[in-house]
């Protein structure tokens, strides 16, 4: 894991939502009226933009985190952790208003669902955050900070700094970038929302963006750039908890475009670090150093069209 002492020293910068997660390990989604009892529990931080930021750490490069934390408890704890993991936190702004929260259901076949609140927090201001002085290798947005990220944008544009867009529902933020990163990577969900099927959604959103992938949990994944089009299984894994396993494809990928590997490369590399990431409970327990991926890719069999 490599630590970047300023911003002025970042392979991957990731802009957008942190959050403090509480994980409950069910049986099954409780019914109506149920009371039941957990068999596991687990705590830790959130947030797609700040998960991929402890992933591409992991990985050994060098990541920043910019989003908002609040002066509070649980604001606290995850800035500790970015810290643990070697984040540079230089870029979050801390302020009055509470740090999200998120309560996760995990079921033992690895499905979960989940409920977030923020509160009467809002969105940074654009310039929240002074940007001026940092030069990443690649820039990853999560549409959650929609303000800071369409100047963010901008500079990343006229810098010819790659940029990505995780995509997980349509949103504020992800209308405003989809269509302007150079990797939008969408949930099935993101998909699916305006167009009937997988097939028509990835040829229309291709036609607006250079590179588009759409990750489909446990199914893989499909992808088209330019005129090519392939996809790629889900590598099988003994699956615990299925949270944070997108944010960790999003942080491996953007770490691989910063190592300037291959399109399959990058493809195999998050795809890897996705599945790992449902091994443990939590976002971040089962996120992957390079050794570890590394390994596990050496007893895998590659199956897709990449």
């Amino acid at each position: 894991m490599s630590t970047a002492k300023s911003v002025n020293d970042v392979d991957v910068l990731c802009l957008g939502h942190a959050c403090y997660d509480y994980i409950f390990s069910v049986s099954h989604h409780p019914l109506a009226d149920e009371k039941m009892t957990a068999i596991r529990f687990a705590e830790c931080g959130g947030g797609p933009a700040a998960n991929a930021a402890v992933a591409v750490a992991r990985l050994g490069l060098k990541s920043a985190f910019a989003g908002y934390l609040g002066n509070d408890n649980q604001g606290d704890s995850h800035y500790k952790e970015l810290l643990s993991y070697g984040v540079n936190t230089q870029l979050i702004k801390r302020g009055k208003s509470p740090t999200p929260i998120s309560t996760i259901l995990a079921k033992t076949n690895g499905e979960r669902s989940l409920v977030n609140y923020k509160g009467a927090t809002k969105p940074l201001a654009a310039k929240s955050i002074d940007f001026s002085t940092i030069n990443p290798k690649v820039i990853l947005f999560d549409g959650h900070q929609p303000h800071e990220s369409t100047a963010l944008l901008r500079k990343a544009k006229a810098k010819k700094i790659p940029t990505i867009l995780d995509a997980g529902s349509i949103h504020e933020g992800t209308l405003a970038l989809m269509n302007k990163v150079d990797y939008l990577i969408c949930s099935e969900k993101f998909a699916l929302q305006k167009h009937q099927t997988l097939a028509c959604a990835l040829e229309k959103l291709s036609n607006k963006n250079p590179a588009v992938i759409i990750t489909l949990g446990s199914k893989g994944l499909i992808w088209k750039r330019g005129l090519e089009t392939g996809s790629l299984d889900a590598y099988p894994v003994n699956a615990i908890d299925s949270t944070g396993a997108g944010d960790a494809f999003h942080g491996a990928f953007a770490a691989a475009l910063a190592l300037n590997k291959s399109w399959a490369e990058c493809l195999v590399d998050a795809s890897a670090v996705g599945a790992l990431c449902c091994t443990e409970m939590g976002a971040r327990l089962g996120l992957p150093t390079q050794e570890w991926r590394d390994n596990f890719l050496m007893n895998q069999a590659f199956k897709g069209n990449i």
